[in-house]
């Protein structure tokens, strides 16, 4: 990016942290069985291009997730490394057992806004979810663990339509006061546009929530994925989700495609002076890597545009 040059735009953060979440949203949507070594690799190519936050992956049960069922055997592999954090999953106190008994220090919750997909994805209400999620939280926090609430449908629902930033802000602000130190905001259909963005931040921050403490998360099922964050970030977010390569999707929201690139994030990041840590180059090798793996292209405009220079 150098080579072209950067200009930075007042009213943006210095700095923003990048949560990797290709290993475990991205590849849980794969047809296909992937390998666990190529996950591994896969998480150590990450880190190497120097991502600080990679989510790696889920212990939830195997029916449900049945591409993470080796993610044991996954965490054993990677083991620790100094400078990196490698969030996961847990669906419930028994997931969150297993995490502590292999030495996982972050953990997520993930959580809904509108009761339909809480009722496809948890197979409960969103009251009975923060219910579970009550004592999954309380128990990481007291054992010292970072937790990251996801909150999905943020924007849109495939069966509910348009969702109220009120809707969001009611499980939002009880996900905080359940203990999560993050919580992520999930444009889960990718049906969210700029001024949308911004309507949920100035609600949200309105209702008590400390900007500092919200995360995005948008998927570019409509192109979108860029321009919302560049609204989050002008309102003062400043740790942004993204997955290499464009993986992932939405196991229980069909028309969900995959979330916005890494690579294409850090290149308008890049372009705007705005520190990551990431390298480029090295982030655009691990997804053309991947890619010949998946046996398909990568979907990152970057990756593609970069592969062909």
């Amino acid at each position: 990016m150098t080579e072209y040059g950067t200009q930075p735009l007042p009213g943006l953060p210095r700095a923003v942290t990048i949560c990797e979440v290709g290993p475990r949203d991205g590849l849980q949507n794969e047809s296909a069985q992937v390998e666990t070594g190529v996950k591994v690799e896969f998480i150590d190519r990450l880190a190497d291009a120097g991502l600080t936050l990679i989510e790696a992956t889920s212990v939830v049960h195997p029916k449900w997730v049945p591409q993470l069922a080796d993610a044991e055997e996954v965490l054993r592999r990677i083991g620790p490394r100094p400078g990196v954090r490698h969030p996961v999953l847990v669906p419930n106190q028994r997931g969150l057992r297993r995490a502590l008994d292999l030495g996982v220090t972050d953990i997520a919750v993930f959580a809904s806004a509108t009761e339909s997909f809480a009722k496809a994805n948890l197979n409960r209400t969103v009251a009975e979810s923060l219910e579970m999620f009550a004592p999954v939280v309380g128990r990481a926090r007291e054992a010292g663990m970072g937790v990251r609430g996801y909150l999905s449908m943020c924007w849109g629902d495939p069966w509910e339509g348009y969702v109220a930033p009120a809707q969001v802000v009611a499980v939002a602000t009880r996900l905080i006061a359940l203990g999560c130190t993050e919580l992520s905001l999930g444009d889960t259909i990718g049906v969210a546009t700029a001024g949308q963005v911004h309507a949920l931040l100035d609600a949200l921050t309105a209702a008590g929530l400390p900007i500092g403490a919200l995360a995005v998360h948008f998927h570019d099922t409509y192109g979108q994925g860029l321009a919302n964050t560049l609204t989050a970030l002008r309102y003062g977010v400043t740790t942004v989700d993204t997955s290499a390569g464009g993986l992932g999707g939405c196991p229980f929201a069909k028309s969900a495609t995959g979330n916005l690139a890494t690579e294409d994030l850090v290149w308008q990041l890049n372009g705007l002076g705005i520190h990551t840590g990431v390298d480029l180059d090295k982030l655009v090798d691990t997804s053309t890597w991947l890619a010949d793996r998946l046996r398909r292209p990568s979907r990152s405009a970057v990756v593609r545009a970069l592969s062909n220079n």
